[in-house]
């Protein structure tokens, strides 16, 4: 197969104990004081960093917990998704800093998160648990790009949102080649349950930007047709290039948000090989609002 399929685990595990080497030597500059323009301002802050919190959160328990069931038959498997639960543990860290910096704390989920991760904590099929994954850090990275033209500009908050979108850019093409290699293991009737799974979470996931814009609309800016059109639109790009997964985004809720199929075509390969390994080094990755 072409793209991120022609490469081994070994290839992926070096690129991560590269990546390991200097993560800890990055630090957020909190030295300069945030002027919110409003108390709601700040409280739609936390609370958009409170998601991203939850988001890597998730992101840490799903890969060390796969990685435990995992490495009686792939070790250099296992080894690659504990690597990547550690990156989520390390993103978990900064927000925490974060999060206190800017006058927050860990809050309790809202309604419709609690939702999402409940139900994705009770996954147990492995191909089920990476899909969701891979589709999550896709519109966690369309929220950060997107916030990094819209939110307020502050060094601090450029930064944080910064590291977060650098960092998905190399876990999407890294959890495209942990789906492939557990559907290596799979039952074949596991990917007409996918491509369900594929088009239900896009649905839900372009409709859950109403929730989040009752509470980050303040801070982030980002209007509800902005945020669902451009989960539709990344989610469906995703694997454009991926024939040997065989997903196609559904013409019916593109056509919701003014899109179509060809409208996705052209561009670049999120899943190929070639994006991950310009993402692989963090010092040179060019990150861009979208």
């Amino acid at each position: 197969m072409p793209g991120v399929h022609a490469r081994p685990t070994s290839h992926w595990l070096r690129l991560l104990k590269k990546r390991r080497e200097r993560m800890y030597d990055e630090a957020l500059d909190l030295t300069k004081p945030i002027v919110w323009s409003s108390p709601e301002e700040q409280n739609g802050a936390i609370a958009f960093f409170n998601a991203a919190f939850r988001a890597e959160e998730s992101g840490l328990r799903q890969a060390h917990e796969i990685a435990g069931e995992v490495e009686s038959w792939d070790p250099e498997f296992a080894e690659a998704l504990r690597l990547y639960g550690d990156e989520e543990g390390w993103h978990r860290e900064l927000l925490t800093e974060f999060l206190a910096y800017i006058g927050g704390e860990i809050r309790p989920m809202g309604p419709t998160t609690r939702t999402f991760y409940r139900l994705y904590a009770r996954a147990k099929r492995h191909e089920t648990i990476v899909l969701t994954n891979l589709m999550f850090e896709t519109i966690g990275a369309t929220t950060y790009r997107l916030a990094l033209r819209t939110a307020k500009q502050h060094p601090a908050i450029r930064q944080m949102l910064t590291i977060l979108t650098r960092d998905e850019s190399f876990h999407v093409p890294l959890n495209a080649h942990f789906l492939r290699r557990v559907l290596e293991r799979s039952d074949p009737s596991a990917m007409p349950r996918l491509r369900r799974l594929y088009h239900g979470l896009t649905a839900s996931l372009m409709a859950s930007a109403a929730a989040s814009r009752r509470r980050t609309k303040v801070f982030d800016n980002i209007s509800f047709n902005t945020l669902s059109r451009a989960y539709a639109e990344q989610l469906g790009k995703l694997f454009v290039h991926a024939d040997d997964l065989g997903f196609k985004p559904s013409r019916l809720l593109l056509a919701t948000v003014g899109l179509r199929r060809s409208d996705l075509r052209g561009g670049s390969d999120v899943l190929s090989v070639e994006a991950a390994e310009r993402a692989a080094d963090r010092a040179n990755v060019v990150v861009e609002a979208l």
